[in-house]
């Protein structure tokens, strides 16, 4: 299986460690707001790169970080005088709930920035040690430029850096590439004790002390959104290797491409910010995965009415195929294996989920073609679907209709019967619009939402 890494602009194929181990470890929020469509964009993807790996048979250890402290936290407590306790637990509560609504369960372990101090203080006792760091009035800074290869993951030397970045007025910094390590308190801000006074950590050094206490100074997989890229992922690599002396801190960095909304990419200040609650309100689960999925991951998504409803339809016509062989038992055939690989043959490719999904789509619109399916052709379908919703987590299944609900479909198939379609119509739409759909098919009318 191969992967295209950030690092090196190449694909690379994944090589495993001893016992078929990998370890990964992705960027996740920093919890002072509602999660967003670019969280989904960005962790879907994640989520079924994990699912794919470990269906291979690979051991996959998946760690995500929580940043419960940092600047927009600090900001959100000034504009609403809210504790930052109250602010991140109301915002990661959230962040669960919606990878939970998204089924993204794959994750391992979620680390908390601020059940770290200890580390992250460590990391930064070395780095001054070391001669990378230096303690200012407000702070302990980093030294950019004696890490030698600083701007190698954003393929930018120095002086493009310099040109573009957006640094800090400080007069006590040695250079205005350095960045924070420490901040020292301010006047109701949240702190920790440390050798430099009280305050907090920066944002790089949260990341790097949570992976190097939980997988050491090296590991396989790093990921994140490619707006991370620089400052914060170039930042890492800089702390991590300057500590260790160990390289490469990661052997592959994979990126996702960021979420546009109407082509345009999604920002608060441009007002065209989507929760993910906002757009389940309106499509399934399994139709955001289905439209994250049918972009290239490392391509920028857009979200529009149009590709959502196209989604929707998808997952809504695998739903359908999934009732129409839900009586029967899954049947691993030789002709229902090859479909399988068939269809998961692209991902071995630098995850290439929209091929993937090609494949799918065309084996659901094969399957709902055939009249009157045996059993065994049932239970390869079932088989199939079973297979495509462990790795990619698309397959609706809606619960079972209660029994007024087949009350209703029985009259309705009686009235259909005499003729009274009017009547059946009504049915029809008056279940459509609490959301619960009538299939009708050769084989009966069948029921889901």
């Amino acid at each position: 299986m191969e992967i295209r890494d950030t690092l090196s602009s190449s694909l690379k194929e994944i090589e495993t460690r001893e016992g078929k181990r990998l370890y990964m470890f992705v960027c996740g929020p920093t919890v002072q707001d509602d999660p967003h469509m670019g969280h989904a964009r960005t962790y879907i993807f994640y989520d079924v790169l994990a699912r794919y790996l470990r269906y291979r048979g690979i051991r996959l250890f998946y760690l995500m970080n929580i940043t419960d402290i940092e600047d927009h936290i600090i900001t959100k407590m000034k504009e609403t005088g809210r504790s930052w306790e109250d602010i991140t637990a109301t915002y990661s509560s959230r962040f669960f709930d919606v990878m939970e609504k998204l089924k993204i369960r794959s994750v391992n372990y979620y680390a908390f920035a601020t059940d770290f101090i200890e580390e992250i203080i460590s990391q930064i006792k070395r780095l001054m040690k070391k001669g990378y760091a230096y303690e200012t009035s407000d702070g302990v800074y980093y030294r950019a430029r004696k890490f030698k290869e600083y701007g190698r993951l954003s393929k930018q030397n120095l002086d493009q850096l310099m040109a573009g970045a957006r640094v800090e007025v400080n007069e006590e910094k040695e250079d205005p590439l350095d960045f924070a390590l420490w901040k020292k308190k301010k006047e109701r801000e949240p702190s920790w004790q440390s050798p430099w006074g009280e305050g907090r950590p920066g944002w790089h050094i949260e990341d790097t002390a949570i992976t190097e206490s939980i997988f050491g100074p090296n590991y396989d997989i790093h990921g994140g959104a490619k707006d991370l890229i620089f400052p914060h992922h170039e930042s890492e690599i800089a702390q991590m290797e300057a500590i260790s002396r160990k390289r490469p801190m990661v052997k592959y960095w994979i990126h996702t491409g960021h979420l546009n909304v109407d082509d345009i990419k999604m920002s608060k200040s441009l007002k065209n910010f989507v929760t993910v609650e906002e757009a389940l309100k309106n499509y399934w689960p399994e139709a955001i995965r289905i439209m994250m999925l049918s972009m290239k991951y490392n391509a920028p998504v857009n979200f529009e009415e149009k590709a959502a409803a196209d989604a929707q339809g998808t997952a809504e016509r695998i739903a359908i195929l999934q009732h129409r062989v839900d009586d029967s038992p899954e049947l691993k055939t030789e002709r229902a294996v090859e479909a399988v690989m068939k269809i998961f043959a692209p991902l071995e490719s630098d995850m290439n989920t929209p091929e993937t999904m090609r494949e799918i789509v065309s084996f659901v619109k094969d399957s709902l073609a055939k009249k009157g399916l045996t059993i065994q052709e049932k239970g390869e379908i079932r088989y199939v679907l079973s297979e495509v919703e462990k790795v990619l987590g698309i397959v609706h299944t809606p619960p079972l209709p209660e029994r007024s609900l087949n009350v209703l479909l029985e009259l309705r198939n009686e009235l259909r019967k005499k003729g009274d379609f009017t009547s059946a119509d009504r049915i029809r739409e008056s279940l459509n619009s609490r959301g619960i759909k009538i299939e009708d098919t050769a084989e009966g009318s069948y029921l889901w939402w």
